[in-house]
Order: C-alpha cells, then structure tokens, then sequence
C-alpha cells in the first residue's frame, strides 16, 4: 500500500498504511538543557528534526528551535526547563522552527537527570506532532478492535501460548481472558483431528507460512457439550522492533454457517433419495423384489443397515393387540457393515417380537420410531439370545422402525440402522423413513394384490386344464403347460386330448387372448365347449364353427385354436385352424412336415367359415401342437422360433416324455415369458384297419 497519502505528506487527518511497525516511522529527537535553558546535549535524532547540526546549537539558547512568543509570553525553552524540574516529567505540544525557517507542531516529553557530580539537567524527548497524532490513532484503532470486534482476535508467543486476546475470543471459548493467558491454545481448542491443528499452528510459528479461513471442528473446556466449527487464520508475528516472535489471528465462529449449509446438503440429499425411490420401488409386481428395492434404495446412502417384514396376521382385520408377540415374514435385507451385521439382517426368515418390543411401540402410534440400540431395547425387542449377541456386535448404534401401512392397514414393518460412525436418525429422517415406507408399501400392497389374483387365476387355469388326457391305444401323448414368468399374468393357453368312439382321438390346442381370470375363465368354457361338441361334430371345420358362435355368444374375442381329429383305422386326420400356429409333423424318417392349410380367422370374430383339411399320417408319426409361447420370445421372431422347433423335432430321441422335456429346456432355458403349451402325439394304426367294438356304437360321428 501507499506510505503518502493522496494530497501528500501534510494531508491532514489520515491514517496511514505502512509496511514495518508503528514506532519504525516515528523520529525522536533527544536533547539537554541546562539551567540557563541552554542546549547541553544534540542528539542525531535532534539533529534530524529540526535540522541543527550540534555544533550549531550547543551551548546556545534553546529559543532558537521555538518561534518568536507572543508578548506578555514567556520563553518556551524556559517552560520546558523549569516544568521539567519542578513536575519531574511534563508532556506538551509546541509549534517549532526548523532551520529552514519551517514551522511545525511538535510534542514534547521533559524530564530532569542528575548526573555524578550533583548537577542535573532536563532531558527532552521530541517528535513531529503528525507523527504522534498518527501512532495514536493507530493504537486507538487497535484498542478499539481488541475491545468491540466481533471477530476472535489472538496472539501467541513461540510455546503458541496465549498472551493477548480479546474479549470475543473468550467468550467463544466459555472462558475469561485470564484463564486463557499462559495457557496453550490446543489445551484449549481441543480438536479430535489426531493433532493436525497443533502441527499447522508449529508450521505458522516455525516456517512463517500464513493460513487463511482454514475450518477447524473442537469443543472447549469452557463448553465441553458444544461442536463448534470456527474459520481460522493465522500468521507469523514479525518480531519487529526486538518483540518477541509468535503467532496472531483472527478466529470466526461459523458453527450455524455450517449447520445450515450441512442441513441444506442433507435436504438435498433426501430429496435425491426421494427422487431414487420414487424411480427404483415398485419396477415390477413381485413382492420381494420390490422389497428388496427399498432395502437396496435405503442402503448405503440412508442407513448402514435395512430389513423389510410382512406381518403375518390371522386375518387382514385383525386389531393390532400390544399384549401378545407379533410375528413377521423378512422377505427382504441388506447391509454394508461388515459381519456378522450380513447374518443378522439375512440369517432369519421369521421373526418374532414379544410384547413391549420396539416395534410394538410403534404400531400403538403408527408413526416412524427411532430407538438407540442399548441394553434395554435388546433386551425388549430381540427373544432369542443369539440374535441378542448378533445385534450388539453388528456395530448398528441406533435403527429407525417404520410401519408399511396400506390401505389403513399395517402390512409391515421395515427397519433402517446406522453405526455409530453416523450421525443419529434426525425429526428429517423420520419424515423421509416415513415417506419411503408409504411409497414402498403402496407397492407391496399392488404386488399383494396383483399375486393373490395371480394365484386365484392360476389356480382356476389348472382346474380347468385336464388332469388327465383320453389318448386311446393307438396315440401316445406327451403334453406340458408351464405358465408365464411373474412380470405376465396368467394367460388363457389351453389344450385337452379327447377320446371318441372308435379309438379315435381329438388333439385340441387354443389360446385366449388376454390375461387374468377372465382369460381363464373364458379358456374353461371353451374348452368344455369343445368337449361336448367333439362328440357330434366329426368335421372339424363345422366344430370350430360352431365352437365360433359360442365364443362370440359368450363374448369372447380373438381365442385362437387348433382342431385335430385321428382315426386309426384309416390313419388319417381331419384339421382346423382358426388362427392357430400351424401343426408340425415328424415323419418316421425323421423329415419334418409344417402343415398350414388355409388358416381361418381368429374365434369370437363370427361369420368365416373354417376349412377342413385331410392328411395322411404314417405309422410312428409324431405331432407337435402348441402355443405361441414356445416359439415367441423377446429377441427371437416367430420365424427363427418355428425353425428351433422343428430343429428340436427332427432331433428327437428316448420318450414321449423325454422328448418333450428337451424341446422345452432347449427353447425356453430361462423359463416362459408368457404360457406355454406343447402336446406331442404319436399315432399308431389299429392293426388290419380294424376298428373294435366301440365303433359299433360310433353314430354320426363314424359316418
């Protein structure tokens, strides 16, 4: 910075900025006058303020460094002399002459020495009055500093022990400034940084290097349950003008600064999880992948450790009664401590509370519960003593129960834990564990839901489907339904073998299109349609036809169906299709027939005739009927699936059985994606072309 100030040196009433200490830019003048007010002693000094060298002025009146009194004015040297003697020290300020004839104000100090022999003379001490005026309000400023500056102002000699510091500095501390003095500024600032601070204060003190808003975590003796974060500077004293070298700064007390910004940076976070959760939970309608969702949502940017539990009551509504144990299901958990807290949280399947647990507390309010993992809710919460021992070497310091409440039911419970290397679960925490488990269990309650309806469907597509088919002596079947992958409902695939006077058999196969309880509803009574018809309808285009009406009576649209008919006394078979996959037959050679005659429309559309068509089958033939299921899949078209199948049929070996279990294997090694049916026939003749006795009674349908 400047060391003139704008105007010039004779600016009046500025302060000055200058490199060195104060007392570097202040002259003083020292000089003697004996009792005749005569100099008798010109110091360099002297000779520097006023511009007299000593040969010039000693021994001469001193009224020659003052201008001319006013009259009736005594001399000004005579003042200075006999206050000198007759106060023993006086401080005055004059107006002085310098050789030059300049004027100037001047202050004064004047004391009386007595030398050895018993004379005495009167010692002066002088200085320019702009330059006292100057180090006295630069020793002002800093006494108002010290007194009223927010700011924690220290300094601190080599041992970085405290000798001066101000009054906020103490109060940050809890302190008085006199408990502060002699002491050593890390015995008071105590900080768990394993001496970092300490090692940056020697570093300040030894090297010079100066830090700058460095933020350091302590607490202070004065208050030992406070955190405080402070935003400290340092820098080396100069040790100018023989003071003693050490340390000096300036200390900010910035905790709530860094509270807030800590909390604002939480709140951010819990809204990304939010923001996670909302994308992450509820992907598909499987019950524990959806928990294991929120688990692997919550785990690690939450919580250290997670669980989900279904409760398993007796009935939906049941009352939640806190006198008796309550029983959940995990179906889902996480961790990412190290063990054992994998085998805590993984190693149970069904859990038991007894009564005054955690997490009956809980239910009583139905609200998040954050509870400290202590010797009491060990004993409270955990029934078995292995699982005691677990939880208490985990490392979980502390969990957060939630209820997953849907539908103003409790359909369970899920559970988040920390260490003690985390902050403890916040009022925000609690909110967010809450929100987590509203979104979670609505998604649990759909998959619920969605797997209760699932089963009901699949439970009456298999009641619907034959448990047993009517192949006569001369077909042998093979037949197989495997139902779709959880992400896809039940569908309305069907098939059935059904034996006809005469040893002949029928081979149906036929898909609802649409999925659910309705599918299946509607595969059942086409399928028992079709049953009764095939008795009477021995052309299977009029059977679909008519099969046709009644599934657009019914209301049922677009179920495809294949019809077959063999009679093994010709060895020949009549078939339909009504948009089906076409049939595909292995001759005995092993050659592999695709039979697609005229395909009509889909049943339930009404209206399109169905026509029949006549094949010969060759002894030891072999029929593959099936849904779409086995020859569609995701990133397969339905042309490279038919020459799978057929690959697959030309290669077939061993058993109906077998065979059947290979084709599927290879086809679907991951498992269906939608359902599924493959019936194999193999045909055989009745020998002679004889036809026995229950062709006696054959009627229409032997004609």
């Amino acid at each position: 910075m400047p060391t003139v100030p704008p105007g010039g040196e004779d600016a009046p009433g500025l302060l000055r900025s200058e490199p060195g200490t104060l007392l570097e830019h202040v002259a003083v003048a020292v000089f003697g006058l004996d009792d005749q007010h005569r100099v008798c002693y010109w110091g360099p000094g002297a000779q520097g303020l006023f511009g007299y060298p000593a040969d010039t002025v000693l021994a001469r009146p001193a009224d020659v460094l003052f201008p001319d009194p006013s009259p009736g004015a005594g001399s000004p040297a005579a003042q200075l002399t006999e206050r000198g003697r007759t106060l023993g020290y006086w401080r005055v300020r004059m107006p002085v002459v310098h050789r030059d004839g300049t004027v100037f104000d001047c202050g004064f100090r004047v004391f009386p020495v007595t030398g050895p022999g018993g004379s005495s003379v009167v010692m002066g001490l002088a200085s320019r009055g702009e330059d006292l005026d100057r180090v006295k309000t630069n020793l002002a400023f800093l006494d108002a500093l010290f007194e009223t500056c927010p700011i924690g102002l220290v300094m601190l000699d080599e041992e970085l022990r405290y000798v001066h510091l101000n009054q906020a500095l103490a109060d940050m501390d809890g302190m008085s400034i006199g408990d502060h003095l002699g002491r050593r500024m890390c015995d008071v600032m105590l900080t768990s940084d394993g001496g970092e601070y300490e090692r940056t204060l020697r570093a300040v003190a030894e090297e010079g290097r100066p830090v700058v808003g460095t933020l350091v975590g302590l607490r202070t003796p004065g208050r030992p349950d406070r955190d405080q974060v402070r935003s400290v500077s340092l820098f080396a004293l100069s040790g100018a003008v023989d003071t003693r070298p050490g340390v000096g700064g300036l200390l900010v007390d910035v905790t709530d600064r860094e509270h807030a910004i800590l909390e604002a940076t939480a709140a951010r976070r819990r809204l990304a999880l939010l923001d996670r959760a909302a994308a992450r939970i509820g992907t598909t309608l499987d019950l524990h992948v959806t928990a294991q969702e929120l688990v692997d949502t919550a785990v690690p940017d939450f919580c250290d450790g997670s669980v989900v539990e279904l409760v398993e009551w007796a009935d939906e509504s049941e009352a939640f009664d806190p006198q008796r144990p309550l029983v959940t299901r995990r179906i889902a958990s996480g961790t990412s401590l190290p063990p054992p807290a994998e085998e805590l949280v993984g190693g149970l399947e069904r859990v038991t509370y007894p009564p005054g647990s955690a997490i009956h507390a809980m239910l009583r309010t139905g609200r998040p519960l954050s509870v400290p993992v202590n010797e009491d809710f060990v004993t409270r919460t955990v029934a078995h003593r292995e699982r005691a021992r677990l939880l208490r070497d985990s490392g979980l310091a502390r969990i957060l129960v939630a209820p997953l409440v849907a539908r103003g039911t409790v359909q369970g419970i899920t559970m988040f834990g920390r260490s003690s290397a985390r902050p403890v679960f916040t009022e925000e925490d609690l909110a967010l564990a809450a929100e987590l488990a509203s979104r979670a269990a609505l998604c649990l309650d759909n998959a619920r839901l969605y797997n209760r309806v699932q089963d009901i469907a699949l439970t009456l597509q298999r009641a619907l489907l034959p448990s047993a088919t009517g192949a006569g002596p001369y077909v042998h079947v093979a037949h197989r339904y495997l139902p779709g992958g959880h992400v896809t409902e039940v569908g309305g695939d069907w098939y059935d073998v059904i034996s006809l006077p005469g040893d002949r058999v029928a081979l149906v196969v036929g898909d609802v299109m649409g999925h659910g309880v309705a599918a299946a509803a509607a595969m059942g009574r086409l399928r028992i349609t079709t049953k009764a018809l095939a008795r009477h309808h021995p052309d299977p285009g009029a059977l679909l036809a008519e099969l046709d009406t009644c599934a657009h009576d019914a209301g049922i649209e677009l179920a495809t169906c294949l019809y077959l008919l063999y009679d093994p006394a010709t060895g020949t078979a009549l078939m339909a299709n009504a948009g089906h996959p076409p049939l595909l037959v292995r001759r005995p050679d092993g050659a592999v027939e695709t039979v697609a005659p005229a395909c009509g429309v889909p049943l339930g559309v009404g209206g399109f005739p169905f026509p029949t068509t006549e094949l010969e089958l060759p002894e030891g033939s072999t029929l593959a009927l099936y849904t779409d299921g086995l020859i569609e899949t995701r990133g397969r078209d339905i042309d490279a699936g038919m020459d799978a199948l057929r690959a697959q049929l030309r290669g077939a070996e061993g058993t109906m059985e077998e065979a059947a279990d290979r084709i599927l294997a290879n086809l679907l090694p991951a498992g269906p994606a939608d359902d599924t049916v493959l019936v194999l026939a193999k045909v055989g003749r009745v020998p002679g072309g004889v036809v026995g006795p229950a062709a006696a009674g054959r009627g229409p349908a032997g004609t």
